[in-house]
């Protein structure tokens, strides 16, 4: 059995915590976010840490406490030092440029692809071929990065598209070309 919801969460300097209720606020040096959460579940806010506490030890209630802690702990971590996802473009002609806020995408289509990120989200490409994704709110960099991928998915024959960083591709055969068939 898990043991998550238990550990108290350490809050860095700078770091402060609001519960009202079911709603927490957490402000730091990267900006606030805030988040409504399950009503069941009672957020404390003690001398340098936050606890979540739950009303009883049914399966239900013991899963919520897992999951409000870990958003918590997300939110108090993203105003701190925030989160990245890296991304790799992999083929012939592939392409990443910024303009202004915006990004340009080249992925072997007939048209560039013209994305412009939502709120809180920055994105920076270090070279032609990688795109780094930024921001406080963990869930948005990665859908934001999510939806960046899926402009062009990595396919199994050539392991042509847009991949996160380290992401192993399965490879298929292919073709078999003229075996088997009779002439």
């Amino acid at each position: 059995m898990s043991r998550i919801g238990l550990r108290p969460i350490p809050l860095p300097s700078g770091v402060e915590v609001t519960a009202t209720g079911a709603h927490v606020l957490v402000r730091g040096a990267r900006g606030s976010l805030q988040r409504s959460l399950p009503p069941a579940m009672t957020v404390v806010v003690g001398d340098g840490v936050v606890e979540i506490r739950r009303p009883t030890d049914s399966s239900v209630h013991r899963s919520l406490h897992g999951l409000t802690r870990t958003l918590v702990a997300n939110m108090v971590e993203g105003v701190s030092t925030g989160f990245s996802r890296q991304l790799d473009l992999v083929g012939v002609g592939f392409r990443a440029a910024k303009q202004g806020n915006d990004l340009v995408l080249s992925v072997g289509y007939s048209h560039p692809i013209r994305y412009t990120p939502p709120e809180g989200i920055t994105l920076e490409v270090p070279a032609p071929t990688q795109i780094s994704v930024a921001g406080a709110d963990k869930e948005v960099v990665g859908q934001v990065a999510a939806k960046i991928r899926s402009f062009r998915k990595p396919e199994p024959y050539k392991g042509k598209g847009i991949m996160y960083r380290g992401e192993r591709i399965r490879r298929k055969a292919g073709k078999s070309g003229k075996a088997g068939k009779g002439k």
